[in-house]
């Protein structure tokens, strides 16, 4: 295989392009393979990555925490009121807290924080891979060294900062909406966890767990796979640019979202 990705300067036919998708799409589940070996072998975390790995998880978990949990709880009161009101005005009240809890935990909140972590990672820079002297390199082409100690300390803090954000975001979701509807009684509590477990059957809940893993994949990997394959020259000097990854990243997201919506509905 090439050392790096094909980048010709002349504009490509349409079979062209429809090639170099393919290779930079391949280059990037080659990536999360290789991230996935490196993360799993016990020799790739010793205590230098080990350190890497918790300041990374500090800057994308733990101080991203309390900003995300101010935005989601605006967010999900103002999605709970309107879903209670709409339901309560035609007469449906019975199943505003269903409701609730089915478009915004199962919909709204994976969505959500995949879609916070991404945003820090395109502000961030230092969330993305330095860049490399030659440039464009494929994953087989990066130093097994590079792997411990800068890529997969990224890869599990990005993905572990989209599943945290989302458990949080979601737990809170349910408590306000509780709070909306019962308000500060303890009344309410049988009939709202009874609600809470059928919405939340065994299928449903590996369904949300998929889903919301396959989310924290795709902001993880995707950003980086795309920054290494990014010419050297094409990347900007300093300061905050939009990468490639973003896009493809959002492409990604839109198309699990669809495919999980159209499981639900066949």
């Amino acid at each position: 295989m090439p050392a790096s990705l094909p980048f010709p300067p002349a504009p490509l036919l349409p079979s062209g392009r429809v090639r170099r998708t393919l290779a930079q799409w391949w280059a990037v589940l080659l990536f999360g393979a290789v991230a996935a070996v490196y993360a799993l072998s016990p020799s790739s975390h010793d205590a230098r990555s080990r350190a890497a790995t918790a300041r990374l998880l500090h800057a994308t978990s733990w101080l991203a925490l309390p900003w995300f949990a101010l935005l989601s709880a605006l967010i999900s009161l103002a999605l709970i009121r309107t879903l209670v009101v709409t339901a309560q005005s035609y007469g449906l009240s019975q199943f505003a807290l269903e409701m609730v809890v089915r478009v915004l935990v199962l919909e709204f909140v994976p969505l959500g924080a995949a879609l916070f972590v991404l945003l820090r990672v395109a502000l961030a820079g230092d969330l993305l891979p330095a860049p490399d002297a030659a440039g464009g390199l494929a994953p087989q082409a990066i130093a097994a060294r590079r792997w411990r100690l800068e890529l997969v300390p990224r890869v599990l803090a990005l993905s572990f900062a989209v599943l945290a954000l989302a458990i949080a975001s979601g737990v809170l979701a349910l408590v306000l909406a509780y709070t909306v509807v019962y308000g500060i009684s303890p009344w309410g509590f049988e009939a709202y966890t009874r609600m809470v477990g059928r919405v939340f059957d065994p299928a449903v809940g590996l369904a949300l767990s998929l889903k919301t893993t396959l989310f924290a994949l795709t902001v993880a990997v995707v950003p980086l796979a795309s920054a290494l394959q990014e010419p050297l020259a094409q990347r900007p000097a300093g300061g905050f640019a939009v990468r490639k990854g973003t896009r493809r990243v959002l492409a990604v997201l839109v198309l699990l979202q669809a495919a999980s919506l159209a499981l639900k509905f066949l």
